[in-house]
């Protein structure tokens, strides 16, 4: 059986205390035929120390490991230099917060073998399984990405950053990773694939491990960020200009980003109701009567459409496991879920507003919306 080399690409900034868990991970890969390209992206933590101890371009240790320190100019530009640099046949990419499986790379390897003669594998992508911890954030995350890829197809659309593998002339071929791009870099360079008439696979048996992701904060401006840059992606690459499936990336979230409008739509159709009572009107006229009552009825239908959503379709998978996988306290995980969901929605909102803000300044990756007249 042929090994062909795999280089696998990593970057960090500010990930000091992930540095040892994912080389670890890394170089004991049981694929014999490996490469490591560590990029520093201008870490101030303390990780540029900790990584030039893991810098072995001999492999003197292990498999070879190289080591390179740049500004701190983002994921893009620090994967493109990577695979500029790159020896490998194919290019695998994963996250400092990720621990793969010692067959990672041996199971993305055998899953590139195409199955027929339609098949051109350009790029094949694990699994990522999130951890879980105590809090009610990480519950849901890792509910929330078990159930994405619970119904998966061979072909997708998406190599996953975290755990996936390029060809890697296919990838130099369409430009590599662009360092103007805000996040989504992986969906882009997979749909630019797809546009060459190339294939991805999904092999779940490619497994990855994320760390757990806890603390609203930090979920709600990861949250933020995707739908930023999911603005990029839906306007260069709407359904009907695209080749190959559908996008399996969105999940949750196009549920989730109705619950805003929803309860603005309630707290509006309420208001009557409110000054009713904040004014003590005691002889109402007919008509101020008549758009109370259509307020309370109209607020009770759109809160029943509320708890469908979050119970039903893929927010409903996420939040009924959440809620029954635990052990005390049912009510309260309850409205910490909507809560929860409430903020996230917001946080769509905003992502989507930024996004649309980029389009027509013409930054962040996007084509300009209005061009200058020379």
């Amino acid at each position: 059986m042929e090994h062909p080399l795999v280089s696998i690409t990593v970057c960090v900034r500010n990930g000091d205390h992930w540095i040892d868990g994912c080389l670890d991970a890394l170089i004991s890969q049981t694929y014999p035929n490996v490469e490591i390209l560590l990029v520093d992206d201008g870490s101030t933590d303390g990780g540029s120390e900790r990584a030039k101890h893991w810098h072995d371009p001999d492999g003197q240790r292990g498999p070879p490991v190289r080591v390179h320190h740049q500004a701190a100019l983002g994921l893009s530009a620090g994967r493109s230099w990577a695979v500029e640099h790159a020896k490998g046949t194919w290019v695998a990419i994963t996250d400092i917060d990720v621990r793969p499986e010692h067959d990672w790379i041996t199971n993305l390897v055998m899953a590139a073998n195409p199955v027929d003669d339609v098949e051109k594998v350009v790029a094949v992508t694990g699994r990522t399984v999130f951890e879980r911890a105590e809090d009610l954030v990480s519950r849901i995350r890792s509910v929330e990405i078990a159930s994405k890829y619970q119904s998966r197809p061979r072909r997708t659309s998406l190599a996953n950053g975290p755990c996936s593998m390029f060809h890697r002339e296919s990838l130099s071929m369409i430009g590599g990773f662009d360092p103007n791009w805000y996040h989504a870099e992986d969906m882009e360079v997979s749909l630019r694939l797809l546009e060459t008439g190339g294939t991805i696979v999904y092999a779940p048996d490619a497994l990855v491990r994320h760390v757990p992701e806890t603390g609203t904060s930090l979920f709600l401006h990861k949250r933020r960020r995707d739908a930023r840059a999911h603005v990029r992606i839906l306007r260069h690459y709407p359904r009907r200009k695209r080749k190959g499936p559908a996008f399996d990336f969105l999940g949750s979230s196009t549920m989730v980003v109705l619950l805003f409008p929803i309860w603005l739509l309630i707290a509006g159709f309420s208001l009557p109701m409110l000054l009713s009572s904040a004014g003590g009107i005691i002889d109402t006229p007919d008509s101020f009567e008549l758009w109370q009552t259509q307020g309370i009825l109209l607020s009770g239908i759109l809160l029943m459409l509320h708890e469908a959503i979050l119970w039903r379709g893929s927010l409903g998978v996420v939040n009924r496991e959440v809620i029954n996988s635990s052990t005390k306290g049912k009510l309260r995980v309850m409205i910490g879920v909507r809560w929860l969901t409430i903020r996230w929605s917001i946080a769509l909102w905003q992502g989507t507003l930024l996004g649309c803000m980029d389009a027509m300044l013409g930054r962040h990756g996007h084509r300009r919306l209005f061009r200058s007249k020379p």
